[in-house]
């Protein structure tokens, strides 16, 4: 069954078949290699997969009552992560939940969100895998003027990356990502990896319905604070019971329709890249040891965008300031 994939191309080629059954030893089937399984390896290089060749694929908990049921239920589904579900996480009732939940196995627990140096160092004591930072920062979001808490997003993963860093758990930026440039940005300031939303919410293979209005495509958005959100079951995530009266941490709208995700990925990779070869880091270690930041002015800001033009073609990977 020891074939690399060069062989099994060349064989598949030559036989002019799709399927190349594999047998150990004993004569016993191992397993079967594809044509699409070739060519999917070469097209998606940087997939994460499983020991078993299988995509990995994260589940996220909320923690309400019933959460110790979801759970298992969706490990024994094969979820390769679980996610606590829940808009502040650094409350006694998100810890317990951590804990329960790495009573049932090693299966890693990503919890959150926190902003806090104190919030990060009480979730890796409850048991937490990894952190997710963010409050209030997404464009669908208005928790922080709605409750009047949360931080500036930038603020915040320096103040977890900082702390999580000392115990050896990785950080997830969540939110707040605007362009690629903020990728970068948030990538420097300590975070090992981000979360999108509204970059992804008007690409093809999103879950939101294609409208028409004014002769342009969208595609329908809804923060998970949102009242249609937390009807449909996401009032957990807020400690608010979906079936009562409800009060909205979040808005339902719509944003323009991008085309297929690997085209904005590449988009935002592109950014990524010309932002590390800006710094001159050859990858994200050397980019955190080598960025600076400074701080800027809403001057500096306005001269940051596109200024004193009309844009009559605008590129994929930007729209002006609001």
């Amino acid at each position: 069954a020891d074939m690399d994939q060069r062989q099994a191309r060349e064989i598949l080629y030559k036989n002019r078949i799709e399927k190349l059954p594999l047998v150990n030893n004993e004569g016993t089937l191992a397993g079967l290699i594809t044509g699409a399984d070739i060519e999917k390896r070469i097209i998606f290089t940087s997939a994460s997969k499983d020991p078993n060749g299988q995509l990995r694929c994260g589940a996220a908990v909320g923690p309400g009552p019933e959460f110790l049921d979801r759970a298992k239920a969706l490990l024994e589904a094969g979820t390769d992560a679980l996610f606590i579900d829940a808009a502040t996480g650094h409350t006694s009732r998100v810890m317990k939940v951590i804990e329960k939940l790495r009573e049932l196995g090693d299966t890693p627990v990503v919890a959150g969100n926190v902003v806090t140096a104190q919030g990060a160092r009480d979730l890796i004591s409850a048991g937490a895998n990894c952190l997710k930072v963010g409050v209030g920062p997404g464009s669908i979001c208005t928790t922080r003027v709605i409750s009047g808490v949360g931080m500036p997003q930038f603020t915040a993963v320096q103040n977890v990356a900082d702390a999580a860093h000392e115990r050896g758990v990785q950080v997830i930026a969540d939110g707040g990502i605007r362009y690629s440039g903020d990728i970068t940005k948030a990538l420097a300031a300590g975070a090992d990896l981000v979360m999108l939303g509204s970059l992804l919410a008007g690409t093809r293979e999103s879950p939101g319905q294609t409208v028409h209005s004014q002769g342009r495509r969208f595609k329908t958005y809804r923060g998970m604070g949102s009242i249609g959100a937390m009807r449909k079951g996401a009032g957990d995530r807020y400690g608010q019971n979906s079936s009562g009266k409800l009060v909205a941490e979040g808005v339902e709208g719509r944003v323009p329709y991008k085309g297929p995700l690997a085209d904005v990925v590449f988009q935002l990779m592109g950014g990524l890249r010309s932002g590390m070869g800006y710094v001159g880091a050859r990858n994200l270690t050397e980019l955190r040891e080598k960025a600076e930041f400074v701080r800027i002015t809403p001057g500096g800001l306005r001269e940051s965008h596109a200024h004193d033009v009309t844009i009559t073609e605008e590129p994929t990977n930007y729209q002006p300031a609001s």
